[in-house]
């Protein structure tokens, strides 16, 4: 019985990890890399998982974060909304 290639090549060494971690932190190049890991079928497999889940994670914060955002951009302006004298304007 013979193995898959996949199980065949050795694991990703701690080494490629911490570049690729290092890289990840990079602010917009890293958001590049992680799609490039993601989407390239040369990657290794392990990476390319790793770099679609870090990809899901950071859609998931972006968008409650721009729910949070919106909530606290209704909640000022009714709040100035409550302040102003609308007679003015007319």
């Amino acid at each position: 019985m013979e193995l898959p290639n996949e199980y065949k090549k050795p694991p990703t060494s701690l080494g490629e990890w911490v570049i690729a971690v290092l890289i990840k932190r990079i602010p917009l190049i890293g958001l590049i890399m992680l799609i490039v890991w993601a989407t390239d079928k040369s990657t290794d497999p392990e990476k390319a998982n790793w770099a679609k889940a870090e990809l899901i994670v950071k859609l998931i914060l972006f968008a409650a974060f721009m729910l949070l955002i919106a909530i606290i951009g209704f909640g000022v302006f009714t709040n100035f909304a409550n302040e102003i004298n609308w007679s003015d304007f007319d």
